[in-house]
């Protein structure tokens, strides 16, 4: 039976998916080459930029198909600690780290519970317990 916390994780992840989508998308799109620039500019390695644009792309279609939200939930929490540590604190609460703030705590929410409706991980469990 569905019920309303379930129906709101449901929720929760696909937006969650979506934005994560978007962000890795455009940092593909608009030169990773440019964003690894941009690292280093900041004083963070270069790579990193690729490590970063492909847990936002990759997670976040995880993320929406309900696949790894725990292990996924956890890696977006790490790159936002970074987002805010690095760049969003220096620029305040409002304007700076209040969206990143939510969104590591949407991110926390999913390394702690997961997501079981319409999920791919709750169908695979479910077609590993029969």
């Amino acid at each position: 039976m569905i019920n309303k916390q379930d129906i709101g994780a449901l929720l929760l992840r696909v937006v969650l998916g979506v934005i994560f989508i978007g962000h890795g998308a455009s940092k593909f799109q608009d030169g990773i080459g440019n964003i690894a620039g941009w690292f280093d500019s900041i004083g963070l390695p270069g790579f990193l930029a690729y490590i970063v644009a492909s847990i936002e792309l990759v997670g976040g279609i995880a993320m929406l198909l309900g696949l790894a939200t725990r292990i996924i939930g956890g890696l977006f929490v790490l790159v936002l600690l970074g987002a805010i540590v690095t760049v969003q604190l220096a620029t305040g609460f409002i304007g700076g780290y209040a969206y990143d703030l939510v969104l590591l705590a949407v991110s926390a929410y999913f390394l702690l519970n997961g997501s079981k409706l319409y999920s791919l991980d709750y169908y695979i469990s479910k077609a590993r317990n029969k």
